[in-house]
């Protein structure tokens, strides 16, 4: 069988087995040309157009080199590559972005595609011998072989990674894949990494580290997906129950144009808010060292934070979708759940990675709880939401600008 050729800029060549064409060219995978990889990044990042469907191929690609490097029998290396392709096809539009609404008022992440695959994809896993929950349980990380695509040293984030890096321009996403994938094996206890992988390992932990605040983390794509977020939840209450299953079917432009032709007055004016990129604005975006952190230590569902946020508009004298309350989660540690082969041993990896402590304090630091308004609120709103969440305001806003 010939296999198809896609030139990636990320990888180079990229093979795909003839038999899994269908899948490649179904509607579900297809959907995902038009599924911006990091949301609203490209709001900071102009070049961050890449989508769901290019990491999908990508992450197919990596698993392939991983396979081999397993020398995993035909049928497993097929579940695995299927299951490298499909992993994402349960994204709502706009990718992470939507995640909160998903689970809020489905129950469900984009990792539970259980529904998608019923429903698109039994008659095309039939011909290649694969079972529809082997498929799922390596996606969502049940199955013995989820380590190499839903694990802490998986091909998914080696992939998006990678990519994000490329197309965002962050010169921070270094990740020196092949090398990591030569250096790990798997065993029924899971990934063991070889000792000459470390180094490999820890730059995937640096990459994650520091991308985090100057790509996932930004402050413009988080303003950007809390004012979306507001935008479907406001768009959602002029719509009777059973809306969101099929909103979150959209890709981003229809999603968009739903949006902007809304029933809602306020859907309608953040989805042209940001189709226009008239962005709100930080008020406060405070650190740790600002706040007690740990009443935030969870972050607060979309529901609290609506409510605070409506709390610190009347405390501010403006309305409540004046104010945008984004408190994320306190991130945990990283810690790299593999052993590591030192000669005849195997040991925890903390043990071979003095940096993992550093990386980890890092990250705590880098945590910010983010107020946002309309730039004629702003000092209203940061003295109410200084107030209201006892946060110590810095000595200057003036440098957020």
């Amino acid at each position: 069988m010939n296999p198809k050729i896609i030139k990636d800029p990320v990888h180079g060549y990229v093979e795909v087995d003839e038999e899994i064409l269908p899948l490649l060219d179904s509607p579900a995978v297809q959907r995902l040309r038009h599924i911006r990889q990091l949301g609203f990044s490209y709001l900071v990042y102009p070049g961050a157009n890449h989508t769901r469907f290019e990491h999908s191929v990508g992450t197919m690609h990596l698993a392939g080199v991983a396979c081999r490097q397993f020398g995993l029998s035909k049928e497993d290396r097929q579940l695995v590559l299927v299951a490298a392709l499909l992993h994402d096809v349960g994204h709502g539009p706009f990718s992470h972005a939507s995640e909160p609404l998903m689970e809020a008022n489905l129950g469900r992440t984009h990792d539970d595609i259980a529904g998608i695959v019923d429903a698109q994809f039994a008659p095309l896993l039939a011909p290649l011998g694969i079972k529809p929950s082997d498929l799922c349980a390596v996606v969502n990380g049940s199955h013995p072989l989820s380590g190499i695509i839903h694990g802490d040293l998986d091909v998914d984030r080696m992939d998006y990674l990678l990519r994000d890096a490329y197309y965002t321009g962050a010169p921070y996403g270094t990740v020196d894949a092949h090398r990591l994938i030569r250096n790990i094996h798997l065993t029924p206890e899971g990934i063991v990494l070889d000792e000459n992988g470390i180094n490999a390992a820890e730059s995937l932990l640096i990459a994650r580290t520091l991308m985090r605040p100057t790509v996932y983390y930004h402050h413009v794509s988080r303003i950007g997906e809390c004012m979306f977020q507001i935008a479907m939840l406001d768009h959602m209450a002029t719509h009777p129950p059973g809306g969101f299953e099929q909103i979150c079917a959209l890709d981003d432009a229809e999603c968009m144009h739903v949006l902007k032709h809304s029933k809602s007055a306020l859907a309608r004016d953040m989805a042209d808010r940001l189709y226009g990129r008239r962005l709100y604005k930080r008020a406060i975006y405070a650190g740790q060292d600002q706040i007690n952190a740990a009443a935030f230590q969870t972050g607060w569902s979309l529901e609290r934070s609506r409510e605070v946020a409506g709390d610190i508009a009347g405390l501010a004298g403006c309305q409540a979708a004046d104010v945008l309350v984004d408190i994320p989660p306190v991130p945990g540690d990283m810690s790299l759940e593999v052993q590591v082969k030192n000669r005849h041993a195997l040991v925890g990896f903390a043990e071979l990675s003095p940096r993992l402590q550093t990386l980890n304090q890092t990250r705590r630091e880098q945590w910010r709880l983010g107020v946002y308004t309309l730039p004629a609120y702003r000092d209203a709103v940061a003295d109410a939401a200084a107030e209201i969440l006892h946060i110590k305001k810095p000595t200057r806003q003036d440098t957020l600008f």
